[in-house]
């Protein structure tokens, strides 16, 4: 077994393999993907290792039905859980995936005590409270991701409108992973150049308005959750925690004042490093911004609030 460090996917489903398949093309470190479903964490895992005699990458990647593989991870995703079906509200899947999320998150903390955990499964804010209340870890070291997928989604249709190369696009989505959530277009620009000197107010609005049903969109187009996008947003947090990159991202961390929110976990920009969340970043909002962040976060006490744990 080599010396890099192990990173663990609990779902092998899309969202999970596209994570794993990410992380391996990365090369940094090992990745350990798990799923109760016998023969396909082992299939999807094979398959990955070959793709690196294509693209020229050496990892070690192992499809696992059990935690042992998993022990001593740096990082661990955890995906797994029922995805979203045309017609099903993200709240439909509270009690199926808490039962889900709960188990799979006494069995990773007992092989990988010192992890970081990131949660993906739906609906996500919830899940992160199921996920720390199971580990009593710090807030640190669970968190969840989300806003870097609205935001990416934001990121698109903003470079599509503009004409202008996805690279220069600087966006940020906070609040809930749902419709309620907040793009902060006062904190959007476009090669430095705010977003409302070249988009007129309507069309930013549109643009607002197809990001906060972004995943109803992909349901509706797919029968099922979108996987690519989410899988690499969650690689790229991966990418800051193990790299100890320090990136400014926006996650779903616990917030204890900030925001003026208390004890919820919500979609806000933080400091990843090492040792999970090393600071949460507090934007200037205008009053448009700070009214629909509180709505936001009125939605998300209302799912959280029909969890058993």
């Amino acid at each position: 077994m080599s010396k890099r460090k192990k990173v663990t996917v609990v779902g092998a489903g899309n969202v999970g393999a596209t994570c794993a398949q990410v992380l391996a093309t990365r090369d940094y470190a090992d990745v350990v993907l798990v799923d109760i479903k016998e023969g396909l964490p082992q299939g999807k895992a094979l398959d990955i290792n070959q793709m690196g005699a294509v693209l020229g990458y050496e990892p070690y990647v192992v499809g696992s039905n059990g935690y042992e593989e998993s022990s001593g991870s740096t990082v661990v995703v955890i995906t797994a859980g029922l995805p979203r079906s045309p017609g099903m509200s993200r709240d439909d899947l509270v009690s199926t995936n808490e039962k889900i999320v709960k188990d799979v998150t006494e069995k990773v903390i007992a092989q990988s005590p010192d992890a970081i955990l990131i949660v993906v499964s739906n609906p996500l804010d919830a899940m992160c409270h199921v996920a720390k209340n199971v580990s009593g870890w710090p807030k640190e070291r669970v968190f969840g991701m989300a806003g870097i997928l609205d935001t990416a989604r934001f990121s698109t249709f903003i470079s599509w409108e503009t004409g202008s190369s996805v690279k220069d696009v600087q966006a940020m989505v906070l609040g809930g992973h749902g419709d309620q959530m907040v793009p902060v277009v006062s904190a959007t620009t476009v090669g430095g150049i705010p977003l409302r000197k070249l988009v007129a107010e309507d069309r930013i609005q549109a643009m607002v308005e197809r990001t906060a049903k972004g995943g109803g969109e992909l349901v509706n187009l797919l029968g099922t959750s979108a996987w690519y996008a989410p899988g690499a947003a969650a690689a790229q947090m991966v990418d800051s925690i193990v790299l100890d990159e320090k990136r400014v991202l926006p996650c779903t961390a616990y917030l204890e004042g900030e925001y003026g929110i208390e004890g919820l976990y919500m979609g806000v920009p933080v400091k990843l490093g090492a040792s999970g969340i090393e600071q949460i970043v507090e934007l200037d909002l205008s009053d448009d911004e700070k009214a629909a962040l509180e709505k936001s976060s009125a939605a998300v006490r209302e799912v959280v609030g029909v969890l058993t744990t």
